[in-house]
């Protein structure tokens, strides 16, 4: 009778060595850190605690969240909160045009929490922002990674009019565990998200995807065709970390040697970017993907 009173815990993968962070470091770095403190700038590069931060800062490149900090979706790999959202701030396309211009960021991306709550769904202030961005930072360039709107295309027609360099969809995971890991969104709704804005006159789309959820590497290979067959442009693919015990675990941590032949076989598909590595992140090495 002793075995029927045994718990047996769920197995967890243990980090292994290459995925520990290195303390972001150097003068550019420390000079912005310092900004963001004194001026309380938000930044998902610091609040999210990015491995790639110091990076990504000393090549004057920075990722800015607008439209609050609480999702009407409720994604089992995010750490965003889920719940009502606070009321828009208007003021907020000119809080964050500044606040580039404090940093003297050469490269800034945009993203934002899902705003279903909204008749336009944020599109108004997403598209006011880059508009402020561009009238007091007219030399920085601009990546948008934005939701997909509901795939509602007079949305997304607010963000080509304004033609950022390079607009971002993520589509996170494979078409099989898209439900599971993105409860409110859709496959092929993000493909065709990506697929309209590419014609419709974005030069530049991107999107990412995930690992370490449970994907198979066959799976994993026909996302990035489907990625290509929409015309998408850059990819970058990265290790999902859980967030917090009560987001999904990671089943498994993927080698380096296999992003390497991910990057091989996106590469050979004629990706004009490709970024694969285990501490890659969507903005990793962003300002590169302008080129």
């Amino acid at each position: 009778m002793l075995a029927d009173s045994i718990t047996i815990e769920p197995k967890i993968a243990k980090k292994p060595k290459w995925i520990r962070v290195k303390l972001p470091t150097g003068k550019k770095y420390t000079e912005l850190r310092s900004l963001v403190d004194k001026y309380n700038l938000n930044t998902i590069c610091s609040s999210g605690s990015c491995p790639n931060m110091g990076e990504c800062w000393g090549e004057g490149t920075a990722t800015f969240m607008i439209l609050g900090n609480i999702c009407t979706r409720s994604c089992g790999f995010c750490g965003v909160k889920t719940g009502r959202p606070e009321n828009v701030d208007w003021e907020e396309p000119e809080k964050v045009a500044n606040s580039i211009k404090l940093m003297k960021i050469k490269h800034a991306v945009l993203t934002s929490v899902d705003r279903d709550d909204l008749k336009d769904m944020g599109t108004l202030i997403w598209t006011e922002t880059v508009k402020s961005i561009r009238r007091l930072n007219p030399s920085t360039t601009l990546e948008t990674l934005i939701p997909d709107f509901q795939g509602i295309e007079k949305h997304l027609d607010k963000i080509v009019s304004v033609k950022p360099e390079v607009v971002s969809h993520n589509i996170e995971t494979v078409r099989r565990l898209t439900r599971e890991v993105r409860i409110q969104a859709q496959y092929d709704r993000s493909l065709s998200v990506l697929k309209y804005l590419k014609d419709n006159g974005i030069n530049r789309t991107k999107s990412g995807i995930m690992l370490g959820l449970g994907e198979k590497e066959e799976e994993v290979f026909e996302s990035l065709i489907d990625l290509k067959k929409n015309d998408v442009d850059i990819v970058t693919i990265g290790q999902y970390l859980q967030p917090s015990k009560k987001h999904l675990p990671v089943k498994e941590f993927i080698d380096p040697a296999q992003f390497k032949n991910y990057e091989i076989f996106a590469n050979k598909l004629g990706f004009r970017h490709v970024e694969s590595g285990p501490l890659v992140r969507s903005s990793y090495k962003a300002q590169k993907h302008i080129t």
